[in-house]
């Protein structure tokens, strides 16, 4: 499973970089927002979209354990959506044994004097 879930990142890696570049070559983005914003399905799967990178940021902020961390990865993939989140799996992947260690939180390491 885990190589599915490699291949399946790195498929998305790919195809949103292709078609980003696609897309910029075509029109830059803040000329597409100003003619897509006053389309009701456009701010619709907008949010939806949203939503969903914060779902997924919420399950990262629970593993990470961190706040630091998880406030770095919410600035990623708010500002870079699945390239971010395919990136974070990518890398979580290759630290894992199994894909069953993707949902377990991250044991942060205790201080030798036993206050962290």
């Amino acid at each position: 499973m885990k190589a599915v879930l490699t291949v399946f990142c790195l498929l998305v890696l790919a195809v949103m970089l292709a078609s980003t570049v696609f897309a910029s070559l075509h029109q830059d983005v803040l000329t597409a927002l100003r003619m897509l914003w006053p389309d009701p399905w456009f701010r619709a799967t907008l949010a939806d979209t949203y939503f969903a990178f914060l779902f997924f940021w919420f399950w990262l902020a629970w593993r990470e354990g961190s706040p630091l961390g998880a406030l770095f990865w919410l600035i990623l993939i708010l500002a870079l959506g699945n390239f971010a989140m395919a990136g974070y799996v990518l890398l979580e992947l290759r630290r894992c044994s199994s894909v069953d260690d993707l949902f377990r939180r991250k044991v942060r390491p205790t201080s030798k004097t036993g206050l962290s």
